[in-house]
This record gives C-alpha cells, structure tokens and sequence, in this order.
C-alpha cells in the first residue's frame, strides 16, 4: 500500500511540473478547450479523488474550466473524461463539509451537488460516450448484425455464452454510481417528481450493452419509488423534458421517441431483456457463482413484477412471465410457488395443482404447498378424493414440523370428509365420513379458538342434523369472530326460517344485502322468503333485479379479458337450487369447462353429471346419433340460441348463472299456475342450455301440474340418467309412477330418495301418500310422522345452499 501512495504521489509531481511548464509556454493564449492543458486538469483531478484529496481535485477541476466548457464535437476518450471530471466535480463537493451550519447553504450545495451528475451534466455524457463507442463498433443495442438479412428482417446471432455478454469498453464505477445516486439525492432532498423524471430520462436513452445491467437496476428502482412512494391519484403521467436548440446536441445521448417508452422500459427491460438476455443456464460447477447471481438479480425483478401485475390484475401476463422464467428456475422453490399462485389468480385450477405438487416435492417438509393443493382440488376441480389426500400429506408434514397451519389443515380435511360423507350411499360409510369431519373441525377449532371457518362448520354440521339451537351458537361465534362473513350470515338466516322465524329471516337476508348487494346467492333466498311471507309477486320482482345483476355482470365480463366484480362460481344442487362459490368464476382452460358443483350433496356425481350435460350438448350441436333433432330458434335475454354454452359470448358460468335465474321466475310462476308463462321461462333457459338436468326437472314439473304425466316421466327420468342424486326430481318421479299406477316402483324410487337425504320432509312424505294408497297403513302413518317431524326443522331452502367454503 505504501509503494502505490508513492507511485501516485511522484505521478502528481509530474504531472504538476508539466502542467505548469504548459501554461507559462501558453500565457495568456490559454483557452478554456479541451485540450492538453485542460486535460491533464482534468485527468490529475481524477487520481486526487481517488487519493481522497478532494479539495485539490476540486481546484484542478475548476483551474481546467470544468464550468466553463463549450459544447462541441469530441472524441469519444474526451467525453468519458469529461463525463467523470463532472462526476468527480459531484463526488467531491460531498465529500468537503461545509464550513457554516446554514441550512440555505446546505441545500445549495446538494443542488449544486445535483446539477453536475444530472444538469452539468455526467450522466448525459457517459450515455453519449457509450452510445458513440457501440456506434464505432457497428453495433446497435449491444448486439452486432451477422450481415444475414431476409426481406428488411436481419438475423441476429445469439451468444451461446452461459455468461452475459463481455464488452470491451464499461461505464466504468465513478459515472455507474453517479447514474444511480442522482435520484436518490433528489429523493433525500424530498423532489421526487425531478427523481422519477430522472430515472425515466436515463432510461429513456437509447440501450447499449454496458448499460443493460444498469438499466435493469434502475427500472426496478424506478417501479419500487412508484409503488411506494407515488399515490394513483397524484400520479401524473410521464412529459418529455424538451430540448432547446442552445444546448446542441454532441453532449446528448439519442433518445427513444414517444411518451410511452419510459413506462415500456420500466416493465418490459427487467422481464424480457434481463431475464432471456442474462440469465446463466449452464449447470457446470465453474458457473455456479454467476448462476447464482442472476438467478437472484431476476427473483427481484419477478417479484416486484407479480406486485405491478397483480394490482393491474393482468395474471395472464404474470402467467406467461413465469412461463418463461421456468428455463433458470430448475430445482427453485420460490419461482415454482409464484408461478403456481399466477395460475390460480388467471383460473387455470388444473395446471396449478400441478405446479403445487412440484413445489410439495422441492419442500418436503413444507405443508403449504400441499394445503393449497387440497384447497383447490376440494373448492375448483371439484376432486375429493386427491383434496383428501392432499389435505392428509399437509397434516402429516404439519404434525412433524409446526407452520402454524394445523388449524387450516384439520379444516380442509374436514371439509374434504363431510364432501366424501355426501357420495356414500351405505348410511353407515357416509355416518363413518361424517364423524370423522365432525371431528377434523373439532381439532381445527381447538387448533385455533379465534378462527371463524371451524365454527361455521359446526354450525353448518348441526344444522344438517337438526340440532337447530347448537347450530345458532356456533353461528353466532362464527360472527363473533369475523362479523363479515357472508356465510355465516346466509346460514344464519336460514337457521332463522326452520325455527319458523320467517319474518326475521328476510329481514336478516335485507340487511346482510345491503353490505353485499351483488351477492346473487342472497337474493336467491331472499326470493324464497318472500314468496313465502309476501307472496309470490313480490318474489318477481327480486328475481327481475337478478337479471339486471346479471346483465351487469356479462357487460363486465365483455369489457375485460377476466371479470373484476363480486360474482362467484355458480355451482348446482340436488334440490334445484344454486349457490356461489368464493373465487373466480370464468373458465379459462380448455380442460376445465365444466362448472364443478361443491355443495353438500355434489361431489364428482354433479360433476359428472354436467360433463354429461356437455357431452349431450355437444352430441347435439353436431348433428351425431339419436339426439340430433331441430331446435327451435328463439332468441333469449342474453342473446343465446340453442347451441351448447361454448358457442355463447362470455364465460359459461355466466350463461348458468342466467339458466337457474330463468328457471326461478318458472318455478314462481307455476305456484301462481301461470302456466303459459312458466313455458316461455322454460323456453328461454332451454335456449342456454337444452340439456340441463335441472331444466328437465322444471319441465316435469310443467307436465305435472297439466296432468301430462308420460311427458313429465320421461323429464324426470333424463333427469335422473344425468344426475341420479337429485333428489327432487326422484320425489316427483315416484309420484309421477304413483299417478301412472306403478306403485312399487313409486315406492322404491322415493326410498332411493330417502336414502340420499333423510332429513328431506318432502320424500318422507310422498312415500306416505304411496304407502297409504297400497293398504301399508302403518308404515305410511310412520313415515307421515317423520314428515311432519323432520317440517317442523325445515328451512326454506336446503342446508346444502350454503357452501362448505374454505374463505
């Protein structure tokens, strides 16, 4: 160390001596130009900074007319001196302390301190030098043409080099760190709109291949300053600072034209150009340490991504970043778990899972992955049995090492076990899923006290056994944890209708609509109850308001690739109704166009059974088999015909969504025995989709109530081909058989009924009438009892309305 402070030292005397000899030669001919005189100002300036003697460079600088420089054509080694002398000028008016204490002086000198990286200016010049060099070189960008050109298209070679490119000629340290601490002094002295102008006005210059790092850093600056600095509301968009003809040009580096090339930068350079461009691929021990590297500069670049494109809810966007980010994400945690949250975000449920098992394979012993997995096969795909599966390998990795998840993992098994319960017809297999679910929320509930879901699946649990006064205490909790969950609320307010309370019930519904008005689910009972205590004319109205929410919704859907409003996944039950489920609701893969049911009595066997519905639709739409037949064309509310839901504009859940709305109004209207008017209802929902199970179900019943009792049986019966657990449509089916005089048959199908949900009245009490009408006079008095038994518990819809979320 002492021989190099000697080396520099004897170099400043020579330096100095010749200096001075120029200037005694020169006289009074000396001129402040960049030429020899000024050169070697300017050069000892720069081995006095970096001695640490920061006044004398400060003098050199000044005796070399660093203020005073006109702008003129220079070499491209002047202008990376002058660039660093202005830099060095900055550098060192930091590091002298000012002699006073006054803030007016202090805020002067960090001006002045600003005007030589930005104003004077360094920053201006070091691009130019850099741009000029690669234009010596024949190169554009960093990249040098092959000569090969097809049409005006010329090929670019790509380095097949692990490493990033190898330049010749570096900005060098001094001007890189005067690129990046101009804004942030700009920042400190609280100007950051001059600070975000800065950043957009480097990036702006036009790229070259020393600056592509640099830029990188700087774009994933400039978006965190945004992000946390600037409100949207005082955002103001990005104006070119104009250039006045007195400034010239030769100091200037070339700019990218247009308004919007900062923001394009900003977003586009840290994903498309850092990450292809220099990311490491090579898996060889020697490269190792630069792997590392890159692949850490670009997870900062992905995350602060996923912040930008999430808030703007372009996951579709963020898909196909990470997509491309699987090449140097190989064995890699984070990237793999990103993407798989990107999947979920755009709707691709099927794909994600996938992504989530990876991730469960790189963390053995982490039990998120596996959790979130369970989550979405239970709640999306609607497979119970891998969510099962799923959920267990959470609990299990959760027992060997605490994430603070075992609540969340007792719940999803839970809920996984009452969804089994549910496909068991043998009573004791779905009593034997049912103990063990109720079990599972137990667990969660101990796990957890002040987490809600556990209670609201007590509740949910009790209700279903009609234990009625445990299920509203836990209800209530539920709401004593989180005030705020729309579940809980719907639940609670159909505990209200089966203790008779309807009156409070639809006040509840009322209220809980107002906080939630786009909650289609609510205004579904809400239609219910009034029908009820108001009378079906009122319930109309209600459902009118429902297709305007609807047309909202659709109108929504249109305007954007996937909808941002409150509507939730449609999704069937047994009993004819529907409900919402929390989450997207769009189909967006290809594989997964089937609107999965998630209720108490789904399961895969709604599942399969829309797959049927489509299938015939499908069968349909091509003219193939039996089923091809001429439909009538008859336009609908939405604009629908009689082709499958694939052939609508929009998503297919929203088309759904219509079809039980339309089949609502029917059903209103057939208790009015408007029966012409139910038609034209049925009519239009057949113009969605034919091949309903539920809307054979709702045509049955029209038959019915005209006495047309073969029509009504073959309804009933393709009702029950496609989904053999509706259980309405068994109950009208054995009284459809009853009418018809086959009274055995009546009696089995309504026992087939009651084997699914024994708690339905309706059942019990068709059976009744059956039995009684064949002599068996005790057995139907029995199931009378149970009928009116089991009534006097019954809500005005199903237990089974309300979902067993997860949220």
């Amino acid at each position: 160390m002492k021989s190099v402070t000697v080396g520099y030292t004897k170099y400043r005397w020579y330096r100095t001596r010749l200096l001075t000899v120029k200037q005694k030669r020169r006289g009074a001919f000396l001129v402040p130009v960049a030429g020899v005189t000024t050169d070697g100002h300017f050069l000892l300036a720069k081995l006095l900074y970096a001695q640490g003697f920061y006044e004398e460079a400060i003098t050199h600088l000044d005796s070399g007319g660093i203020d005073r420089l006109e702008e003129k054509s220079l070499s491209n080694r002047i202008l990376k001196i002058l660039a660093e002398s202005f830099a060095i000028k900055g550098l060192c008016l930091e590091k002298v302390p000012l002699k006073t204490t006054s803030k007016t002086k202090a805020a002067n000198r960090e001006d002045q301190i600003v005007s030589y990286f930005v104003q004077a200016s360094a920053s201006d010049l070091a691009l130019k030098y850099l741009q000029e060099v690669e234009k010596s070189q024949g190169t554009v960008g960093g990249v040098v043409p092959t000569g090969t050109a097809v049409g005006n298209v010329s090929t670019v070679a790509a380095s097949s080099s692990p490493l990033p490119p190898n330049t010749e000629y570096r900005i060098g340290t001094v001007l890189e760190n005067v690129l990046q601490r101009a804004p942030l002094l700009m920042i400190k002295s609280g100007k950051l709109r001059q600070a975000i102008d800065q950043y957009r006005n480097v990036l702006r210059a036009e790229e070259t291949s020393s600056t592509q790092s640099l830029r990188q850093t700087m774009s994933r600056q400039l978006a965190e300053v945004l992000l946390r600095g600037v409100c949207e509301t005082n955002y103001i968009d990005y104006e070119p600072r104009i250039e006045i003809k007195k400034q010239g040009k030769h100091w200037r580096p070339n700019k990218y034209s247009g308004q919007s090339e900062a923001m394009v930068s900003t977003f586009s350079c840290p994903t498309e150009f850092f990450a292809v461009r220099n990311a490491v691929l090579d898996r060889s021990p020697e490269f190792q340490d630069a792997r590392v590297h890159s692949y850490n500069s670009v997870v900062a670049v992905y995350d602060l991504l996923v912040f930008i494109l999430a808030r703007m809810g372009q996951f579709q966007t963020l898909c196909e970043s990470f997509e491309r980010a699987m090449k140097f994400s190989f064995e890699e945690y984070h990237v793999w778990m990103q993407f798989s949250l990107s999947l979920l975000s755009s709707g691709k449920h099927l794909r994600a899972t996938l992504m989530l098992k990876e991730c469960a394979r790189l963390q053995p012993h982490n039990s998120f992955p596996c959790l979130l997995a369970a989550k979405v096969c239970l709640e999306n795909l609607g497979n119970v049995e891998q969510g099962v599966e799923f959920a267990e390998e959470a609990l299990n990795r959760e027992k060997r090492n605490p994430q603070s998840l075992l609540a969340q993992c007792h719940l999803v098994l839970g809920v996984g076990y009452a969804l089994m319960a549910e496909q068991r017809r043998p009573q004791s297999k779905r009593a034997e899923f049912k103990a063990s679910a109720f079990q599972c929320f137990l667990r969660a509930q101990s796990a957890d006290p002040y987490f809600h879901l556990p209670e609201y699946h007590l509740a949910l649990h009790y209700a279903e056994v009609r234990q009625l006064s445990k299920a509203v205490s836990h209800a209530r909790r539920a709401l004593e944890l989180n005030p705020e969950h729309v579940h809980t609320l719907h639940l609670l307010a159909l505990l209200l209708s089966a203790q008779k309370q309807h009156s409070e019930a639809l006040q509840l519904i009322n209220a809980t609509l107002d906080e939630y008005p786009n909650y289609l689910n609510l205004m579904y009972t809400k239609a219910h109850l009034e029908d009820y205590c108001l009378g079906p004319e009122e319930a109309l109205l209600t459902s009118k308001q429902m297709l305007l929410q609807w047309k909202t919704f659709y109108e929504s859907e249109l305007k954007s690739d996937y909808a941002q409003t409150g509507l939730q996944r449609v999704t069937s039950c047994n009993r004819g109704s529907f409900h919402v489920r929390s989450g997207d609701f769009s189909d967006r893969e290809s594989d997964s166009s089937t609107v999965y049911c998630h209720n108490a009595r789904a399961g895969q066997s709604i599942a399969a059974a829309t797959r049927v519905e489509q299938a015939l639709s499908e069968a349909l739409q091509t003219g193939a088999g039996p089923l091809a037949q001429p439909q009538p064309q008859t336009g609908t509310a939405g604009g629908g015909s009689t082709m499958g839901l694939r052939e609508k504009r929009g998503s297919q859940t929203l088309w759904l969504l219509q079809l039980q709305v339309w089949l609502l109004i029917a059903e209103l209207y057939l208790k009015m025995e408007q029966l012409s008017e139910a038609e034209a209802c049925i009519l239009e929902a057949s113009n969605i989709y034919p091949l309903s199970h539920q809307l054979m179900v709702m045509k049955g019943l029209l038959h019915e109530m005209r006495k047309e009792y073969y029509d009504a049986k073959t309804c009933f019966q393709n009702a029950v081909s496609i989904n053999p657990l509706h259980v309405t449509a068994l109950q009208h089916l054995g009284l459809v058989y009853h009418y018809l005089g086959s009274s055995q048959l009546a009696e089995k199908t309504l026992r087939d009924a009651v084997a699914i949900d024994p708690m339905c009245h309706q059942s019990w009490f068709n059976m009744g009438k059956v039995l009684q009408e064949t002599g068996d006079f005790d057995s139907a008095t029995d199931c009378l009892n149970t009928a009116i038994q089991l009534e006097m518990t019954t809500p005005i819809l199903p237990f089974s309305t309300v979902p067993r979320t997860l949220e």
